[in-house]
C-alpha cells in the first residue's frame, strides 16, 4: 500500500518572523555584515514590538560602528519602501556606507532618499544685507496696513454718504447695540481706573507742592492735566483695550465661520453692515466716555486733596471753573472723537484682515490692541502740538 506522504502547514507565528524586518550578524571570507532581512515597510515597521527592537538594534549598531565597522546587505530583503529606506538612511547618517551591496531597485529608493530627504541649509545672518531686506520687509507690511486702513477710511465716507441720503435704511439697530456694549458696559471699569488715577495723581502732586506752600495750585494742575489730556487718553486706551480688541475678535470670527464669505455671496456690503455702525458708535459714545472718566478722576483728586492738603471740596469746585478754560473741555471733547473713529477702523481693519484660523486670530487681535493704543498716544501728541496755545 503506497504511502501518502502529509503535508504540514507552517505555522503562522514562523511566517510572521520570516516576514518581520530583522538585522541578523553574517560572518563572511570580508569580514563582519548586516544583513537584513524581512520586509522593511511602513505597515511592517508600525508594529510597536517590531519597531522598539530596531531602535534598540540599530542604536547599539550604531555605537559600534566606529570599534568595530561591518558591512550592510541589504539584497535579502523580501520588501523595501521609502519609509524602511528613510530608517536606514537616518542611522546611516544621510550618507551611504563605505561597504553597503544592494540591487538594483533598492539603490533606486536609497538614492531618492538621499536626494529628497536632505537636512535644510542652516539660516545664516548676513550682515547689513539681512537688516536692510527685514527693513524693506517690515515697509512693505506698514505700507500694505496704511493702503488697507485708507481704503476703509474712504469706503467708510461713501457709506456716510449713503447713509445721509437715505437715512431710514440705515443700521440704526447695529448702533444701538454697539452703543449698549461699547458705552454703557464700560462705565464701571472706567470710573474705577478714572477715580484711582485722580488719588494717585493728586497724592504726587501735594507731595510736591506742600514743599513751597503752593497748595491751591493743585486745583490747576489736576484740572487742566486730567481734562486735557489724561482723561480723554486713558478713557481712549481702556476702549482699545476693550472694546477695541472684541470688534476684531468679532469680525474675525466672521472669517473663520466663513460668514463675511456669505455676506459677499448675498451682495451685503460689509462696511455698511459692520464697520459704519461700529465706527459710528465709538465716535459718538467715546466723548461721552471721556468726560465720565474726567469727572471721576477730578473726583478721586478732589477727595485726596482734601486728606492730604486741606483742600476742601467746595474750595476745588468753586476755584476749578477758573483754573481751567472752557476750550480745554472742548478740545477734550473733540479729540476723543477723533480717538473712537480711528480705535473703530483699525480695530475693523485687522478683524477684516484676519484668515481663517485660529492662530491669525490671536495674532489679529494682539496687533489691533497695540497698533490702537500706538495711534491714540500719536494722536494725542500731535493734537497737543497743534493746540499747545488753546485754553492755556
Amino acid at each position: 500500500m503506497p504511502v501518502i506522504p502529509s503535508i504540514h502547514s507552517t505555522p503562522p507565528q514562523n511566517i510572521a518572523h520570516a516576514m518581520s524586518p530583522r538585522i541578523e550578524k553574517c560572518e563572511t571570507p570580508a569580514g563582519v555584515t548586516q544583513q537584513l532581512r524581512g520586509r522593511w515597510t511602513a505597515a511592517d515597521l508600525a508594529v510597536p514590538v517590531i519597531w522598539a527592537g530596531l531602535v534598540r538594534q540599530l542604536s547599539e549598531l550604531k555605537l559600534n560602528r566606529e570599534s568595530h565597522p561591518a558591512g550592510w546587505d541589504l539584497r535579502q530583503i523580501e520588501r523595501l519602501d521609502h519609509v524602511g529606506a528613510q530608517v536606514l538612511w537616518t542611522h546611516w547618517g544621510r550618507q551611504w556606507p563605505v561597504d553597503v551591496q544592494v540591487d538594483e531597485g533598492q539603490q533606486r529608493i536609497l538614492e531618492r532618499i538621499a536626494r529628497f530627504s536632505g537636512l535644510p541649509p542652516a539660516r545664516t545672518e548676513s550682515g547689513w544685507r539681512t537688516r536692510f531686506e527685514n527693513f524693506g520687509g517690515w515697509l512693505l507690511r506698514g505700507a500694505d496696513h496704511a493702503l488697507g486702513l485708507t481704503r476703509l477710511m474712504g469706503q467708510l465716507l461713501l457709506d456716510l454718504l449713503r447713509l445721509m441720503r437715505r437715512p431710514q435704511d440705515g443700521p440704526w439697530r447695529d448702533v444701538s447695540g454697539h452703543l449698549f456694549r461699547i458705552g454703557a458696559t464700560a462705565l464701571p471699569i472706567t470710573a474705577l481706573v478714572g477715580f484711582l488715577i485722580g488719588v494717585v495723581l493728586a497724592y504726587l502732586i501735594s507731595r510736591q507742592l506742600q514743599q513751597f506752600g503752593a497748595d491751591a495750585f493743585v486745583v490747576n494742575i489736576l484740572g487742566v492735566s486730567l481734562i486735557r489730556e489724561l482723561g480723554p487718553m486713558l478713557a481712549a486706551i481702556l476702549i482699545a483695550g476693550r472694546s477695541g480688541s472684541s470688534i476684531t475678535a468679532q469680525i474675525g470670527v466672521m472669517r473663520v465661520t466663513e460668514e463675511l464669505d456669505a455676506m459677499r455671496v448675498l451682495g451685503i456690503a460689509r462696511g455698511f453692515r459692520l464697520v459704519l455702525p461700529r465706527a459710528l458708535a465709538l465716535a459718538l459714545v467715546m466723548p461721552l466716555i471721556s468726560i465720565w472718566t474726567t469727572a471721576w478722576s477730578l473726583l478721586g483728586g478732589m477727595l485726596t486733596a482734601d486728606l492730604s492738603m486741606n483742600v476742601s471740596l467746595v474750595f476745588f469746585a468753586n476755584a476749578l471753573p477758573g483754573a481751567v478754560d472752557v476750550r480745554n473741555l472742548v478740545l477734550a471733547t473733540a479729540k476723543s472723537a477723533v480717538f473712537g473713529l480711528l480705535i473703530a477702523l483699525i480695530a475693523c481693519h485687522y478683524g477684516l484682515r484676519v484668515k481663517p484660523n485660529t492662530e491669525s486670530l490671536g495674532q489679529g487681535t494682539t496687533a489691533s490692541v497695540v497698533t490702537s493704543i500706538t495711534i491714540v498716544i500719536l494722536v494725542d501728541a500731535l493734537f497737543a502740538v497743534l493746540f499747545r496755545n488753546v485754553g492755556i
